[in-house]
Protein backbone atom coordinates (compact mmCIF):
# COMPACT_ATOMS: atom_id res chain seq x y z
CA UNK A 1 0.00 0.00 0.00
CA UNK A 2 0.98 3.26 -0.78
CA UNK A 3 1.83 4.54 2.68
CA UNK A 4 3.89 7.80 3.89
CA UNK A 5 6.67 8.24 5.60
CA UNK A 6 8.41 12.02 6.93
CA UNK A 7 11.46 12.99 8.80
CA UNK A 8 11.21 13.59 12.50
CA UNK A 9 8.75 16.50 13.35
CA UNK A 10 10.08 19.32 15.37
CA UNK A 11 8.97 19.09 18.91
CA UNK A 12 7.53 21.50 20.70
CA UNK A 13 6.34 23.92 17.97
CA UNK A 14 2.93 24.62 15.65
CA UNK A 15 3.60 23.12 12.37
CA UNK A 16 1.62 24.52 9.76
CA UNK A 17 -0.66 22.02 7.63
CA UNK A 18 -2.89 23.91 5.86
CA UNK A 19 -4.28 27.48 5.63
CA UNK A 20 -5.68 27.78 9.65
CA UNK A 21 -4.55 24.65 10.39
CA UNK A 22 -1.57 23.70 12.24
CA UNK A 23 -0.44 20.58 14.27
CA UNK A 24 1.72 19.88 17.33
CA UNK A 25 2.79 16.58 17.15
CA UNK A 26 2.84 14.80 20.54
CA UNK A 27 6.41 13.44 22.18
CA UNK A 28 5.42 9.77 22.25
CA UNK A 29 6.44 7.98 18.90
CA UNK A 30 6.59 4.57 18.73
CA UNK A 31 6.06 1.49 16.58
CA UNK A 32 1.94 1.80 16.88
CA UNK A 33 2.23 5.86 17.14
CA UNK A 34 4.86 6.52 14.46
CA UNK A 35 6.78 9.94 15.00
CA UNK A 36 3.55 10.54 17.89
CA UNK A 37 -0.06 12.09 17.84
CA UNK A 38 -1.01 14.55 15.64
CA UNK A 39 -2.76 17.64 17.97
CA UNK A 40 -4.19 19.42 15.51
CA UNK A 41 -4.71 23.71 16.06
CA UNK A 42 -7.96 24.76 13.68
CA UNK A 43 -8.77 28.31 13.43
CA UNK A 44 -12.73 28.95 13.84
CA UNK A 45 -14.69 32.44 13.47
CA UNK A 46 -14.40 33.25 18.14
CA UNK A 47 -10.78 31.24 18.47
CA UNK A 48 -9.72 27.75 18.07
CA UNK A 49 -10.81 24.36 18.42
CA UNK A 50 -8.08 22.15 19.49
CA UNK A 51 -8.73 18.10 17.66
CA UNK A 52 -7.38 15.16 19.93
CA UNK A 53 -4.93 16.64 22.68
CA UNK A 54 -2.60 14.15 22.62
CA UNK A 55 -1.46 11.58 25.39
CA UNK A 56 -1.03 12.73 29.23
CA UNK A 57 1.99 14.65 29.28
CA UNK A 58 2.06 18.14 30.92
CA UNK A 59 4.98 19.17 28.51
CA UNK A 60 2.56 18.30 25.20
CA UNK A 61 -0.21 20.28 27.13
CA UNK A 62 2.16 23.42 27.69
CA UNK A 63 3.31 23.27 24.24
CA UNK A 64 -0.69 23.03 22.62
CA UNK A 65 -1.25 26.04 24.71
CA UNK A 66 2.16 27.64 23.58
CA UNK A 67 0.72 27.09 20.07
CA UNK A 68 -2.35 28.66 20.84
CA UNK A 69 -0.52 32.22 22.09
CA UNK A 70 -3.41 34.67 22.98
CA UNK A 71 -5.80 33.32 20.85
CA UNK A 72 -8.31 31.43 23.45
CA UNK A 73 -9.30 27.38 22.64
CA UNK A 74 -13.07 27.19 22.60
CA UNK A 75 -13.28 23.58 22.15
CA UNK A 76 -10.89 20.23 22.65
CA UNK A 77 -12.60 17.88 20.22
CA UNK A 78 -12.09 14.28 19.75
CA UNK A 79 -11.54 11.37 17.58
CA UNK A 80 -11.69 8.68 20.10
CA UNK A 81 -10.53 7.68 23.51
CA UNK A 82 -7.53 5.69 23.03
CA UNK A 83 -5.15 7.19 25.71
CA UNK A 84 -2.31 8.68 23.17
CA UNK A 85 -5.67 10.83 21.55
CA UNK A 86 -7.16 11.50 24.65
CA UNK A 87 -4.91 11.38 27.82
CA UNK A 88 -4.40 15.08 27.85
CA UNK A 89 -7.89 16.31 27.67
CA UNK A 90 -8.34 17.17 31.12
CA UNK A 91 -5.42 18.91 31.97
CA UNK A 92 -6.14 21.06 28.62
CA UNK A 93 -10.03 21.25 29.60
CA UNK A 94 -8.60 22.81 32.91
CA UNK A 95 -6.15 25.34 32.07
CA UNK A 96 -8.15 26.69 29.42
CA UNK A 97 -12.00 26.29 30.59
CA UNK A 98 -13.40 24.93 26.78
CA UNK A 99 -15.58 21.61 27.28
CA UNK A 100 -14.56 18.55 25.25
CA UNK A 101 -16.04 17.20 22.92
CA UNK A 102 -16.53 13.72 21.28
CA UNK A 103 -18.88 10.48 20.69
CA UNK A 104 -21.87 10.43 22.69
CA UNK A 105 -21.09 7.39 23.90
CA UNK A 106 -17.56 6.94 25.45
CA UNK A 107 -15.59 3.82 25.37
CA UNK A 108 -13.58 4.51 28.10
CA UNK A 109 -14.11 4.16 31.93
CA UNK A 110 -15.21 6.90 34.03
CA UNK A 111 -15.44 9.42 30.89
CA UNK A 112 -18.47 11.14 29.59
CA UNK A 113 -17.48 13.98 26.81
CA UNK A 114 -18.98 17.47 28.21
CA UNK A 115 -20.47 17.48 24.66
CA UNK A 116 -21.61 14.39 23.41
CA UNK A 117 -22.27 14.15 19.34
CA UNK A 118 -23.65 11.95 17.11
CA UNK A 119 -23.05 11.09 13.30
CA UNK A 120 -23.97 14.12 11.36
CA UNK A 121 -23.83 16.47 13.94
CA UNK A 122 -21.86 19.86 13.43
CA UNK A 123 -19.49 21.78 16.17
CA UNK A 124 -17.49 24.62 15.27
CA UNK A 125 -17.57 23.93 12.06
CA UNK A 126 -16.95 20.45 12.01
CA UNK A 127 -19.27 17.33 11.34
CA UNK A 128 -18.70 14.56 13.13
CA UNK A 129 -18.95 11.05 10.77
CA UNK A 130 -19.27 8.11 13.37
CA UNK A 131 -16.65 5.68 12.13
CA UNK A 132 -16.06 2.66 14.93
CA UNK A 133 -13.92 -0.26 13.56
CA UNK A 134 -10.73 0.86 15.19
CA UNK A 135 -12.56 1.86 18.32
CA UNK A 136 -16.23 1.81 18.22
CA UNK A 137 -16.37 5.92 19.28
CA UNK A 138 -14.14 7.02 16.81
CA UNK A 139 -15.29 10.02 14.90
CA UNK A 140 -13.96 11.35 11.61
CA UNK A 141 -14.56 15.41 10.92
CA UNK A 142 -15.17 16.83 7.84
CA UNK A 143 -14.22 20.57 7.30
CA UNK A 144 -13.85 23.08 4.75
CA UNK A 145 -10.39 24.92 4.41
CA UNK A 146 -11.01 28.90 3.47
CA UNK A 147 -11.10 28.64 0.01
CA UNK A 148 -13.97 26.07 0.43
CA UNK A 149 -11.62 23.09 -0.09
CA UNK A 150 -13.02 19.71 1.93
CA UNK A 151 -10.64 17.99 3.76
CA UNK A 152 -11.23 14.80 6.84
CA UNK A 153 -9.86 14.42 9.84
CA UNK A 154 -9.72 10.99 10.03
CA UNK A 155 -7.94 10.25 13.56
CA UNK A 156 -7.06 6.61 13.40
CA UNK A 157 -9.29 5.39 10.96
CA UNK A 158 -7.44 6.52 7.92
CA UNK A 159 -3.81 7.08 8.20
CA UNK A 160 -1.25 7.72 5.95
CA UNK A 161 1.96 6.19 7.55
CA UNK A 162 0.07 2.76 7.80
CA UNK A 163 -3.28 0.48 8.44
CA UNK A 164 -4.87 0.40 11.83
CA UNK A 165 -4.80 -2.16 14.79
CA UNK A 166 -8.64 -3.57 15.30
CA UNK A 167 -8.49 -4.93 18.47
CA UNK A 168 -11.92 -6.43 20.22
CA UNK A 169 -13.62 -6.07 22.03
CA UNK A 170 -13.61 -1.87 21.08
CA UNK A 171 -12.40 -2.78 17.90
CA UNK A 172 -15.04 -4.36 15.35
CA UNK A 173 -13.82 -5.66 11.83
CA UNK A 174 -17.26 -5.65 10.58
CA UNK A 175 -17.55 -2.35 11.59
CA UNK A 176 -14.78 -1.33 10.26
CA UNK A 177 -15.39 -2.57 6.84
CA UNK A 178 -18.76 -0.36 6.76
CA UNK A 179 -16.86 2.51 8.28
CA UNK A 180 -14.64 2.39 5.10
CA UNK A 181 -17.26 1.85 2.70
CA UNK A 182 -18.63 5.26 4.26
CA UNK A 183 -15.48 7.24 3.28
CA UNK A 184 -15.41 5.69 -0.79
CA UNK A 185 -18.61 7.18 -1.31
CA UNK A 186 -17.42 10.98 0.26
CA UNK A 187 -15.20 13.07 -1.69
CA UNK A 188 -12.95 14.72 0.81
CA UNK A 189 -9.82 15.92 -1.73
CA UNK A 190 -7.25 15.52 1.88
CA UNK A 191 -7.16 13.68 5.22
CA UNK A 192 -5.14 14.59 7.81
CA UNK A 193 -4.80 11.64 10.07
CA UNK A 194 -4.30 11.05 13.81
CA UNK A 195 -0.15 10.08 13.13
CA UNK A 196 1.98 10.55 10.30
CA UNK A 197 1.41 13.45 7.61
CA UNK A 198 -0.98 14.78 5.67
CA UNK A 199 -2.76 12.11 2.63
CA UNK A 200 -3.74 13.35 -0.85
CA UNK A 201 -5.84 11.28 -3.17
CA UNK A 202 -7.07 9.75 -0.15
CA UNK A 203 -9.89 7.18 -1.41
CA UNK A 204 -7.07 5.19 -3.48
CA UNK A 205 -5.67 4.49 -0.17
CA UNK A 206 -9.30 3.59 1.62
CA UNK A 207 -10.02 1.61 -1.47
CA UNK A 208 -6.46 -0.22 -0.56
CA UNK A 209 -7.25 -0.26 3.17
CA UNK A 210 -10.27 -2.52 2.34
CA UNK A 211 -9.27 -4.55 -0.29
CA UNK A 212 -6.37 -5.28 1.59
CA UNK A 213 -8.52 -6.61 4.52
CA UNK A 214 -10.94 -8.61 2.49
CA UNK A 215 -7.87 -10.33 0.97
CA UNK A 216 -6.97 -11.28 4.73
CA UNK A 217 -10.34 -12.59 5.33
CA UNK A 218 -10.06 -14.90 2.39
CA UNK A 219 -6.81 -16.02 3.26
CA UNK A 220 -7.98 -16.98 6.70
CA UNK A 221 -11.12 -18.81 5.67
CA UNK A 222 -9.11 -20.75 2.92
CA UNK A 223 -7.03 -21.26 6.07
CA UNK A 224 -9.75 -22.43 8.42
CA UNK A 225 -11.66 -24.78 5.36
CA UNK A 226 -8.46 -27.21 5.93
CA UNK A 227 -8.12 -26.98 9.35
CA UNK A 228 -9.05 -25.09 13.42
CA UNK A 229 -6.65 -22.64 14.15
CA UNK A 230 -5.86 -21.03 17.23
CA UNK A 231 -5.49 -16.99 16.98
CA UNK A 232 -1.61 -17.25 18.10
CA UNK A 233 -0.72 -20.23 15.83
CA UNK A 234 -2.95 -18.49 12.66
CA UNK A 235 -0.95 -15.22 13.09
CA UNK A 236 2.66 -16.55 12.60
CA UNK A 237 1.52 -18.23 9.49
CA UNK A 238 0.03 -15.23 7.66
CA UNK A 239 1.87 -12.10 9.41
CA UNK A 240 6.03 -12.20 9.09
CA UNK A 241 6.84 -10.00 12.26
CA UNK A 242 9.36 -10.20 14.45
CA UNK A 243 8.61 -6.99 16.57
CA UNK A 244 6.89 -8.46 19.56
CA UNK A 245 4.51 -5.40 19.44
CA UNK A 246 3.55 -6.01 15.60
CA UNK A 247 3.26 -9.92 16.39
CA UNK A 248 0.98 -8.86 19.68
CA UNK A 249 -0.99 -6.27 16.87
CA UNK A 250 -0.99 -8.60 14.49
CA UNK A 251 -2.72 -11.62 16.55
CA UNK A 252 -5.35 -8.61 17.75
CA UNK A 253 -6.28 -8.17 13.99
CA UNK A 254 -6.65 -12.04 13.49
CA UNK A 255 -9.00 -12.12 16.29
CA UNK A 256 -11.13 -9.41 14.81
CA UNK A 257 -11.60 -10.99 11.78
CA UNK A 258 -12.66 -14.23 12.94
CA UNK A 259 -14.87 -12.52 15.11
CA UNK A 260 -16.07 -10.84 11.84
CA UNK A 261 -16.27 -14.03 10.51
CA UNK A 262 -18.24 -16.18 13.35
CA UNK A 263 -20.73 -12.65 13.62
CA UNK A 264 -21.53 -13.88 9.64
CA UNK A 265 -21.90 -17.32 10.38
CA UNK A 266 -19.09 -18.82 8.50
CA UNK A 267 -16.71 -19.82 11.53
CA UNK A 268 -17.61 -20.66 14.87
CA UNK A 269 -15.51 -20.89 18.05
CA UNK A 270 -14.57 -24.12 19.71
CA UNK A 271 -12.63 -24.78 23.36
CA UNK A 272 -9.42 -22.62 23.03
CA UNK A 273 -5.80 -23.82 23.71
CA UNK A 274 -4.49 -25.15 26.54
CA UNK A 275 -0.66 -24.41 25.37
CA UNK A 276 0.70 -21.08 24.44
CA UNK A 277 1.95 -20.46 21.05
CA UNK A 278 5.46 -19.06 21.44
CA UNK A 279 4.58 -16.07 19.94
CA UNK A 280 2.67 -15.41 22.64
CA UNK A 281 5.81 -15.87 24.94
CA UNK A 282 7.20 -13.01 24.25
CA UNK A 283 4.82 -10.93 23.16
CA UNK A 284 4.14 -7.03 25.08
CA UNK A 285 1.45 -5.16 24.93
CA UNK A 286 1.76 -2.33 22.38
CA UNK A 287 3.22 1.10 24.11
CA UNK A 288 -0.07 3.31 24.12
CA UNK A 289 -2.41 0.67 24.51
CA UNK A 290 -1.60 -1.40 27.55
CA UNK A 291 -4.49 0.00 28.86
CA UNK A 292 -6.89 0.13 25.61
CA UNK A 293 -8.90 -2.61 24.46
CA UNK A 294 -7.88 -6.43 24.72
CA UNK A 295 -4.63 -4.87 25.36
CA UNK A 296 -4.13 -5.75 28.69
CA UNK A 297 -1.77 -8.96 29.21
CA UNK A 298 -3.90 -11.50 30.63
CA UNK A 299 -6.42 -10.61 27.78
CA UNK A 300 -3.76 -11.09 24.91
CA UNK A 301 -2.36 -13.79 26.17
CA UNK A 302 -6.15 -15.71 26.78
CA UNK A 303 -7.65 -14.58 23.47
CA UNK A 304 -4.40 -15.57 21.35
CA UNK A 305 -5.45 -19.15 22.96
CA UNK A 306 -9.02 -19.11 21.15
CA UNK A 307 -10.03 -21.65 18.58
CA UNK A 308 -12.10 -21.68 15.71
CA UNK A 309 -13.07 -23.44 12.95
CA UNK A 310 -15.47 -23.64 10.21
CA UNK A 311 -19.26 -23.87 10.73
CA UNK A 312 -20.16 -27.68 9.85
CA UNK A 313 -22.55 -26.77 7.79
CA UNK A 314 -19.95 -24.74 5.26
CA UNK A 315 -17.10 -26.75 5.90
Amino acid sequence: MPFLTEPEPQRGVPIFVLPGIRRVVARNPSVMTYQGTNTYLIEVDDGLVVLDPGPKDMEHVREVIEAAGSTPIRHIVLTHTHSDHWGAAAALAQATGAPVAGYKISEKPGFTPDLGLDHGEVIAGLTALHTPGHAADHLCFEHFLPDGTKILFSGDHVMSWSSSIVSPPDGDMLDYYRSLELLLARDEVFYLSGHGPLLADPRALVRELLAHRQFRERTILAELEQQDWVVAALSAKLYDKTDPFLKAAAQRNVLAHMLKLKAEGYVEEHEPDTTPHPDTLIITPPPGVQDESGGEFATMRADALRRFGMVAARA
